[in-house]
């Protein structure tokens, strides 16, 4: 693989099925509050979980977006409250400065218009094996991460060289197949199998979206997330 924009720590939340999300009560006032709370989670995991060291990341999950009162997490860290207010004050000013000017764009709101437009040019350009297509798609910040290896590119150029080598080794085509995943954009991706009718599963594809464009394309390289999804381990 080309050099990666930085090397990441192996630490990840694997994705979630937003079908078992439906089963649990819901006690928020309404779909705007609910898409107030998802903003606020997906920024900062994007933030907390890939950028921020270690302690402050977890002491920023847990205390502003799970809810911890500051003495929980002192005790889930083996440490002080005077030390958690500490690195969550630190890791809240690392937080500020990694915004980009102006703030950032919101997510379209999930199954509107402009989401189900921008997914279905991904899943389009994927399957044609249009790289450029793909490229087109995304911020000129946007981040391509394959949990649990460390590899993370940043940035058009980083990305389509990453793509264009990973279209090299494999070389196979590749269909999608839609499902949601931590109340975002997924797709299960499967390798076709030449001169067949048949596709393989082989990773999950989750996207993080911003305005119409994607900023993020986490990459879970386990064929064994799909069926969770209720996805077949074939297509044919």
């Amino acid at each position: 693989m080309p050099e990666p924009t930085r090397w990441s720590e192996p630490v990840w939340l694997e994705p979630y099925p937003d079908v078992l999300l439906e089963r649990i009560p819901d006690e928020a006032p309404g779909p705007e509050a609910r898409y107030e709370t998802k903003e606020g989670i997906a920024l900062a995991f994007i933030v907390g979980l890939q950028q921020l060291p270690p302690q402050q990341r977890a002491v920023l999950v847990l205390r502003d977006v799970l809810g911890y009162r500051a003495g929980e997490v002192a005790e889930m860290l083996v440490t002080s409250e005077a030390s958690v207010n500490s690195l969550l004050r630190r890791a809240r000013a690392a937080f500020d400065s990694r915004l980009p000017t102006g703030g950032r764009e919101r997510a379209p709101l999930p199954n509107s218009k402009v989401e189900r437009e921008l997914v279905t040019s991904f899943a389009e350009t994927v399957e044609n094996g249009d790289l450029d297509g793909i490229v087109a798609l995304l911020t000129d910040d946007a981040w391509l991460t394959m949990p649990p290896l460390p590899h993370a590119y940043q940035g058009r150029n980083a990305i389509s060289a990453f793509l264009r080598g990973a279209e090299e080794r494999r070389g196979a085509a590749r269909r999608l197949v839609a499902t949601r995943a931590n109340t975002q954009p997924a797709f299960g991706c499967y390798l076709s199998v030449p001169e067949t009718d048949v596709a393989h599963a082989f990773s999950l594809l989750v996207l993080t979206l911003e305005g119409d464009q994607i900023s993020a394309i986490t990459w879970f390289a386990e064929s064994s997330l799909l069926p969770q999804f209720g996805l077949p381990r074939m297509l044919r």
